[in-house]
């Protein structure tokens, strides 16, 4: 009797937790629809100016986060993130985003770099998960030692309400450029 109770009472728990929390923590699922995001600081300009990802975005009614493997890459610098500054001023005013975001593993020097050569300041946030802790906790990371030397963020783009996982779009081959790209988030809006 008391076994069951007290496994009763832990599944109770880690329930309760998994839905206050609004995330889950499996190894086999990735972030989902419905899902919150994961409560992980990341950096903006500096390594002292911080933020958490979960109050950052809970605090905006409707925002667009997109991952990319990489700032100054190729395909992240010259179709990913451009595509979003291009569109920021059409996506706030016609469709009603509050906030823009980039996130990758990178860390605070080069983000900000990458804002200064792309123009995305006032358009797009960019924030350095320098150690890939979001990543890591949204499952959303992948090894990239061969290319980029370690773990990455795999392309993706999701639109969150009050923080919660409206929409996501996962690139199924990790990089590619196809349903994380503007057009394809506008479309959802």
């Amino acid at each position: 009797m008391f076994r069951t109770t007290t496994t009763h009472l832990l599944k109770r728990v880690t329930t309760a937790t998994t839905q206050r929390n609004g995330f889950h923590n499996t190894a086999t699922q990735f972030i989902k629809k419905g899902d919150y995001l994961p409560s992980v600081t990341v950096q903006r300009k500096s390594p002292g100016d911080t933020v958490d990802v979960q109050e950052l975005f809970g605090s905006v009614k409707k925002a667009i986060l997109f991952g990319v493997p990489g700032a100054f890459t190729p395909g992240c610098s010259k179709t990913h993130l451009p595509g979003f500054i291009q569109q920021a001023e059409k996506l706030k005013a016609e469709k009603g985003v509050d906030l823009i975001a980039c996130v990758s593993v990178n860390d605070a020097f080069v983000m900000s770099a990458w804002a200064d050569a792309t123009n995305a300041d006032g358009k797009v946030d960019l924030l350095a998960d320098s150690k890939g802790e979001l990543a890591k906790a949204m499952d959303l990371d992948f090894d990239a030692s061969g290319a980029l030397g370690g773990h990455r963020f795999k392309r993706f783009a999701a639109i969150l309400d009050h923080g919660v996982v409206k929409e996501l779009f996962v690139e199924q081959d990790k990089t590619g450029l196809n349903v994380s790209l503007v057009e394809n988030v506008e479309k959802h809006l």
